[in-house]
């Protein structure tokens, strides 16, 4: 018996590798070559291409297809309808397999709702990207970015609330970990504080 459920209307073909718990849900196809971790949950009418690679407990909401090229690290989650492209300059007439660009999105990281990841980007650690943001460029770590094209707007725990500046740090009021801000980067500087009530 399989260790991770498919509901009946999906399609996984032979040559892909799902892990322990996790869920696929209805319409989807996961194709040959994919690679999924545990405990990951993949909504409706998800398609996984070849050669993609998706870490543990990644959450993958409706309508997304993740094409070859792309890598999700463990605890992405990738909004309803968000969008994954693999090449710069697609024509019909052309074919351009040969020029995939890789799309890395790192540990942590959340996608807003119908929001578009242009290929060859890597998405820093606990990067937030807004609902229908455009991203053409590369995201720092822990960055809240909105727009078309996307721009930092501010910063996000890792816990997935905003951070207001305080004086010479960030401190996050929801769990209280601190982060310091250098040159157009952030980093932790201490663990949360208390434990989230909401």
């Amino acid at each position: 018996m399989a260790e991770y459920f498919v509901h009946e209307s999906s399609y996984v073909d032979a040559g892909a590798r799902i892990g322990k718990g996790t869920k696929i849900w209805h319409f989807c196809h996961v194709m040959p070559g994919a690679v999924i971790g545990e405990r990951c949950n993949l909504g409706q009418n998800v398609v996984v291409m070849p050669g993609t690679r998706i870490g543990n407990n990644v959450k993958i909401q409706n309508n997304v297809s993740i094409y070859e090229g792309v890598t999700l690290e463990d605890d992405v989650f990738c909004g309803p309808s968000c969008v994954f492209t693999n090449v710069l300059n697609p024509r019909s007439h052309m074919p351009r397999k040969h020029e995939y660009q890789p799309t890395l999105v790192k540990r942590g990281s959340s996608i807003g709702a119908n929001a578009t990841i242009v290929c060859g980007v890597t998405l820093g650690e606990y990067a937030f990207i807004g609902a229908g943001a455009v991203v053409t460029s590369d995201v720092p770590a822990y960055a809240l970015m909105v727009g078309v094209p996307a721009r930092r707007v501010g910063w996000m725990c890792q816990c997935g609330e905003r951070l207001p500046p305080t004086g010479g740090g960030l401190v996050c009021p929801a769990c209280g970990a601190t982060y310091e801000e250098s040159d157009g980067s952030l980093r932790p500087v201490a663990p949360p504080s208390k434990v989230r009530t909401s």
